[in-house]
């Protein structure tokens, strides 16, 4: 029936300050999701990028893949949508060792398959295709599916992709992905382009993870103050060199207390099912020091993503670190940006 004995390995993009120019280039949101390969047939399958099974996650999208035609693959990621917008939150949720718990959020928050790439058709490999050639197959193709699939919108004029790279951030566009048109699907290989949002904020250290090596600073946690005047925690930062690693843990153990971020907030290191069981001790340290960084994106007031060190800033009282720093984005609804579902 298919192509392919085992997985696929998703196809992948490299991070880019900016985005190529055309011509033979489009450009297509980037959707703040799970990436998923989702394979039609009596025995679906909806496999992450890792090849495991997220089906066994998400039972309410069984009947969508099911209207695939046979033998048909496609690429896309799974979202949670929620008042207009992708939730990763909700999201991640959904992955529940219960199965009750599986089949109670599967009503609750009910996942959706954005779909932006077709890699089998009808028991036919489409990677040698060309990238025009398989969208005009998948617009075909989804004009027969269902209401949980969406179909993510493509354009070839930068200055669209542009007004998109602002405009569709409130949606759960995380940035933009870069493809050529004349390019075939080169599995496990980061051959497009992704454009992410960048922004830069002055933030609190507010305590620090040695290395695994013991002798140097692992990474350093960050805060910012909320309008009660609490520090609150909102990421951490690493990427130091090792030389500079051994000094800054110097620096940073004369700064040690007992604990800088209090108890009313939220505080890093607590445990849950994503730890799996990794050590999350951190020292505190008197929040004094400041530091810029840049980061990509926000989740829940947290940074989504470890951050980019960029300098220090001892010209800066760490009581100017506040909340009201973080730009929340406005824009178009995710519905505004891809349409309703086909149905």
């Amino acid at each position: 029936m298919f192509p392919f004995s085992e997985s696929i390995k998703p196809m992948k993009a490299r991070v880019r300050e900016r985005p190529p120019e055309p011509p033979g280039w489009v450009y297509e949101p980037k959707w703040d999701g799970f990436r998923m390969i989702a394979w039609s047939g009596d025995k679906p399958r909806l496999e992450s990028r890792n090849g495991k099974d997220l089906l066994r996650y998400f039972p309410e999208l069984r009947d969508a893949l099911a209207e695939l035609p046979s033998g048909t693959i496609v690429d896309g990621e799974v979202v949670v949508i929620r008042d207009g917008v992708t939730d990763f939150d909700a999201l991640q949720m959904r992955i529940h060792p219960a199965e009750s718990r599986i089949n109670l959020l599967a009503g609750e928050t009910p996942g959706s398959l954005i779909v932006f790439d077709v890699l089998a058709h009808e028991g036919e490999s489409w990677l040698e295709r060309t990238y025009a050639e398989r969208r005009s197959l998948l617009e075909e193709l989804y004009g027969a599916l269902g209401d949980q699939w969406y179909l993510t919108p493509v354009t070839d004029d930068l200055e669209e992709a542009e007004r998109w790279f602002t405009d569709y951030e409130a949606a759960g566009c995380d940035g933009i992905i870069c493809k050529q048109t004349d390019q075939p699907y080169v599995e496990d290989k980061r051959n497009w382009i992704k454009w992410k949002h960048r922004r830069t904020i002055d933030c609190v250290v507010g305590g620090y993870r040695v290395h695994k090596d013991g002798d140097k600073i692992g990474s350093l946690l960050l805060g910012l103050y909320n309008d009660e005047g609490q520090l609150h925690f909102i990421g951490h930062c690493s990427g130091f060199t090792n030389q500079d690693r051994v000094e800054i843990l110097r620096q940073f153990e004369q700064l040690r207390t007992d604990d800088s971020f209090g108890e009313a907030v939220r505080r890093p290191g607590a445990e849950s099912r994503w730890t799996g069981g990794k050590d999350l001790s951190w020292i505190p340290v008197e929040p004094g020091v400041v530091i810029e960084i840049s980061y990509d994106q926000l989740q829940e007031g947290r940074f989504r993503h470890a951050t980019r060190f960029l300098r220090w800033r001892p010209d800066k009282d760490a009581g100017e670190c506040t909340m009201d720093q973080l730009e929340r984005p406005t824009g178009a609804s995710f519905e505004e940006v891809v349409g309703a579902p086909t149905s």
